[in-house]
C-alpha cells in the first residue's frame, strides 16, 4: 500500500514537471537525443551501386539472385536514471532536500523521454547498487521511477559511486543515456566513470546546497556527517574557518570540472537554493548546438 502523502506529493510534481515538459522541455529533449543506431528491417534485391558489405548471403543463396539488408535509424532510446540516496543526499538548507530535487528533476527528464516514446529506467546507489528498477515504456512506469525515489528508505548511508557505474556497465548491453544525480562527495570512481562514458552517453547532475559552499558567521554551530555520523562544533565567526571551508569547496568544485571536462562529460550543475529550471534548459541549448 502506498502512502496517500506520498501519491500527493507525486502527483504534485507530475502536475509541475509536465507543465515544464510540455512548455520547456519536450522539443528539446528530441532534438538532442536522437536515435543512437540502427536496426535491420528488411531485405531487397541489390542494384548496382549498393555496398557489398550490406549482402544477405543467406537470402541470395537461396534466392539464386543477390539480396541487400535494408537498416533504419533506431529512435527509441533507453534512459537510465542511476540517482545517488547517500546520506548526504537529505540534506537542504532550504525548503528542500537534494533527494526531493533529485526526484523532481528525474521527473522532468522522465516524462520527456514518455513524450517521446523512450524507455526509462532507475538505478538507486549508496555505498552499493541498492535497488535497479528495469527500463520500461510509459507514464505509468514514469510515476513508479519518481516514487521509488520519493518514498525509498536506504540502507546504508555512505557515498560509492562507482558501485553504480560498474553495475550499469554490466547490465546495460545497447548503448544508452545514463543521468548520473549526485552531489559527487566521493572519490575513487574516476576510472569506471571513464569506460563507461565510452561506451555510453553519461550526463553528471551535480546537486550543490549553498551551506556546502560557505557558512554565514552564525557562531558556535555543531555539525553532522550523515554518511559517517560523526560531529564537531565549530565557530562559524571565526575568519579563518570560513575561509579554509570555502577554498575547500571550491578546490573539489573545481576538480570536478577539470574530470567531466577530461572524460568529455557534460555537467549540469543544479545549486538547490535556485531554480533548476534555467540549469537544465541551458543544457538542452548547448546539446542542440555540439
Amino acid at each position: 500500500m502506498i502512502p496517500a502523502a506520498l501519491l500527493k506529493k507525486v502527483r504534485r510534481i507530475e502536475i509541475h514537471t509536465n507543465r515544464l515538459v510540455n512548455d520547456l522541455f519536450g522539443g528539446e529533449y528530441e532534438s538532442v537525443f536522437k536515435g543512437q543506431g540502427i536496426e535491420f528491417a528488411d531485405v531487397r534485391e541489390y542494384v548496382p551501386g549498393d555496398d557489398i558489405r550490406t549482402i544477405d548471403w543467406n537470402v541470395t543463396a537461396r534466392s539464386l539472385n543477390p539480396f541487400v539488408k535494408k537498416f533504419v535509424e533506431t529512435r527509441e532510446l533507453t534512459v537510465i536514471f542511476a540517482v545517488d540516496m547517500s546520506g548526504s543526499q537529505y540534506f537542504g538548507s532550504t525548503d528542500k532536500l537534494k533527494s526531493e530535487i533529485a526526484a523532481e528533476i528525474t521527473a522532468i527528464l522522465a516524462f520527456s523521454a514518455v513524450k517521446n516514446n523512450d524507455k526509462t529506467g532507475l538505478l538507486i546507489v549508496t555505498e552499493d547498487v541498492e535497488k535497479f528498477v528495469p527500463v520500461k515504456k510509459g507514464r505509468n512506469h514514469a510515476l513508479r521511477v519518481i516514487r521509488e525515489i520519493l518514498g525509498y528508505q536506504p540502507r546504508k548511508t555512505k557515498t560509492r559511486l562507482q558501485s553504480a557505474i560498474e553495475y550499469l556497465y554490466r547490465v546495460l548491453t545497447r548503448t544508452s543515456v545514463i543521468f548520473l544525480i549526485s552531489d559527487f562527495m566521493d572519490e575513487g570512481y574516476e576510472k569506471a566513470l571513464r569506460i563507461l562514458s565510452r561506451k555510453h552517453d553519461v550526463i553528471a547532475v551535480h546537486l550543490r546546497d549553498a551551506l556546502e559552499k560557505s557558512f554565514p558567521p552564525n557562531g558556535l554551530i555543531e555539525l553532522a556527517d550523515r554518511e559517517s555520523g560523526q560531529t564537531a562544533l565549530v565557530d562559524t565567526t571565526s575568519a579563518a574557518f570560513r575561509k579554509r571551508f570555502r577554498e575547500d569547496a571550491e578546490a573539489k568544485q573545481a576538480a570536478l570540472e577539470k574530470l567531466f571536462k577530461q572524460l568529455q562529460i557534460d555537467r549540469i550543475d543544479i545549486p538547490a537554493n535556485t531554480s533548476y529550471v534555467e540549469p537544465l534548459f541551458k543544457f538542452f541549448k548547448k546539446r542542440e548546438r555540439q
